[in-house]
């Protein structure tokens, strides 16, 4: 490697290239899909699902601000695994890496099988796509995101530019052309609103269930702290990019769907599997080829940023000892290849083996056990260490709320509907102790494992990263709290 280029994380996000960045996580995947199963598990209720969209934005932004309070305070890459390892231990911190481990390439996955339903749905007009062609479609471009991913920020930032433009031009079209269709009032459009409440109404585990399906279109809105560490004065710029990317998104997510229902019945939308052509088939005819290919290009760099975000955790793993130090290098492009080559490995696998509604169902679920543990930890720091300064605090009621409503999403399925799956995800979490207490406590070590990552760091022409002034400012303020 040259000696003279430093290989290192480098703080280049700043607010325009950090709120772009959130945006492109949240309108992603979840838009697309998750129409379709809120209004399934609303029971068609158009009210009620109009609700649920509102809701789940409520519920994004707490917990959005909650993961403020942690990239603020501890402004390093993966710093909500860092805060969970400093508020509980090495443990439940090695507990939540397992559940991250598995649950990025399941996130990802979901994502690149939406790509590919785009992608090739208009090769089949009259039919649904073939799932092998699908699922070939979706490893291709998780290893071309994979590639890119590998060769540093450079990369990511340019396209994350031209997909927010995108995305935003997407669902401007559909949103106004839904207010359009409302306000000449013809009787079909806007009948579904005169009495939007007087569909059935789901009972509280297919309520809930509707509410995971909408909360996996906000997710991605706490990416923030995944790149902490490589964000510029994150004391400013967190808080900026929150109130700026959560509401323009609540908006639009409200208005697309308003557009979806003013154009497609409740029927219609459920019976497909490729949402925004159904309707771009109903109103732009002329577009049936263009529509559905701009929404591939937008999701691709969705996949992008969700790769290169999620390869941070598996890094500062590897730095806190909960992986291989292997894990913790860099590519002359200073990007974590090894990290980036575990994800996508994994991410086709999930491929392979699952479809899209088990992820979002699965993965959201599990996700809701780290939200209250998150909450916790902001209010046992709070109360622990009462003058300790930090730059940024959210208000008290904000993680209590955070932290009921998650408790909500984990019992009341448990209660009102329980089902091995769910028993299956405990099982999951806990079965890390298996990996943790030999090699992490124990610290059982392999001789055969250090040759072989000499012999992998030679191979893929890693090392690990030099620390700039700047890091080591950051991590002295990070030790010092």
């Amino acid at each position: 490697m040259d000696k003279e280029k430093k290989i290192q994380l480098r703080r280049v996000f700043g607010y325009y290239r950090g709120t772009s960045f959130v945006i492109i996580n949240i309108i992603g995947a979840g838009i697309f899909v998750a129409p379709k199963g809120v209004l399934k598990y609303c029971s068609m209720n158009v009210g009620l699902s109009l609700c649920v969209w509102a809701g789940c934005a409520v519920l994004s932004m707490t917990t959005t601000l909650c993961y403020a309070e942690m990239g603020v305070n501890f402004p390093c890459s993966g710093s909500n695994y860092y805060f969970i390892k400093r508020c509980f231990g090495s443990l439940i911190a090695f507990l939540y890496l397992w559940t991250s481990v598995f649950r990025g390439p399941g996130i990802i996955a979901g994502q690149a099988l939406l790509l590919a339903e785009y992608g090739i749905q208009p090769f089949y007009p009259s039919c649904s796509a073939p799932k092998l062609s699908k699922k070939c479609l979706a490893l291709a471009m998780l290893w071309i995101v994979g590639i890119l991913t590998s060769r540093g920020v450079k990369q990511v930032t340019w396209l994350q530019i031209a997909s927010t433009v995108l995305k935003m031009s997407i669902l401007g079209l559909i949103s106004l052309s839904g207010v359009v269709l409302l306000v000449k009032g013809r009787e079909e459009n806007v009948d579904r609103f005169q009495n939007a409440f007087d569909g059935e109404f789901p009972d509280a585990s297919q309520f809930i269930e509707a509410v995971f399906q909408g909360y996996f279109a906000y997710s991605g809105a706490g990416c923030f702290t995944l790149i902490a560490g490589e964000l510029k004065t994150p004391r400013k710029t967190i808080p900026r990019i929150i109130f700026t990317a959560v509401p323009l998104v609540t908006i639009l997510y409200l208005l697309v769907n308003i557009s979806l229902l003013t154009v497609l019945t409740p029927k219609e939308i459920i019976s497909s599997d490729a949402v925004a052509i159904t309707w771009t088939d109903r109103v732009f005819p002329s577009l049936a080829w263009v529509i559905p290919f701009a929404i591939s290009a937008s999701l691709f760099s969705n996949l992008l940023v969700n790769v290169f975000e999620s390869a941070r955790v598996t890094y500062i793993a590897g730095q806190q000892g909960h992986l291989p130090l292997l894990f913790h290098t860099l590519n002359s492009y200073s990007s974590p290849f090894i990290s980036v080559l575990l994800l996508v490995s994994m991410g086709s696998l999930a491929v392979v083996l699952t479809n899209l509604i088990d992820l979002i169902n699965y993965f959201y679920f599990m996700s809701s056990f780290w939200y209250i543990l998150s909450a916790i930890g902001i209010l046992k720091r709070r109360f622990q260490e009462p003058d300790v300064p930090s730059p940024y605090k959210v208000s008290l009621p904000i993680p209590l709320i955070a932290m009921a409503i998650s408790l909500c999403l984990v019992l009341i399925p448990l209660v009102k509907s329980p089902s091995w799956s769910y028993v299956y995800v405990l099982l999951f979490v806990f079965s890390g102790l298996l990996v943790y207490i030999p090699l992490i406590h124990f610290k059982l070590r392999f001789v055969w494992f250090e040759k072989m990552t000499c012999y992998l760091q030679l191979l893929f022409n890693v090392c690990l990263p030099d620390v700039s002034n700047e890091q080591m400012s950051e991590v002295q303020t990070v030790k010092k709290k």
